[in-house]
């Protein structure tokens, strides 16, 4: 089983990013499955949350947090503590939106990629660079997953950018 912890604040979108990775890896068989979570205190915008994304070749209905994660994703570098690296399987990444580099994980700067198509989010972005990173799901799968889970107003701009975060780590 793969499993991905999703770490933001609320509003940016961390559950969402979950989903999509959920729906992308089970879009196109029927052999797979997947399950997205939240686990979250106060709800209101800017508190910090966490978001699982379990993938699996059999039906997942384990819905405990993961202990040990093939990834974690962060979206707000606020979030970054070495203690996280506790939590990795032992090939595990840690991806962070970041402007700076942070010694032992990934770091990328979402933000531009986001500002570049005017998303107020990087979550897409961050998806986009797990995508490339992981290669648990397909770019292809990822955009079905966009186009069938949010608004089409703002499809065209998010697919876009997650096709520009995987752009970006195969540079």
């Amino acid at each position: 089983m793969k499993e991905i912890i999703w770490l933001g604040r609320g509003g940016q979108g961390a559950f969402t990013a979950a989903k999509l990775l959920g729906a992308a890896y089970t879009i196109d068989d029927d052999e797979k499955y997947g399950l997205a979570f939240p686990s979250f205190g106060p709800e209101r915008r800017g508190a910090p949350v966490r978001a699982f994304t379990k993938l699996d070749t059999k039906p997942v209905v384990d819905r405990s947090q993961t202990e040990k994660a093939d990834y974690i994703v962060i979206l707000d570098d606020t979030l970054y503590s070495p203690q996280l690296l506790e939590l990795l399987k032992g090939e595990g990444n840690v991806i962070v939106n970041s402007k700076n580099d942070i010694s032992g994980v990934l770091t990328f700067d979402g933000e531009k990629i986001a500002s570049e198509f005017r998303l107020p989010t990087v979550n897409t972005v961050m998806f986009g660079l797990l995508v490339g990173l992981s290669e648990v799901v397909t770019a292809d799968n990822a955009i079905e997953a966009i186009k069938g889970y949010m608004p089409q107003k703002i499809q065209e701009r998010n697919i876009n950018a997650l096709l520009r975060a995987v752009q970006e780590v195969a540079k």
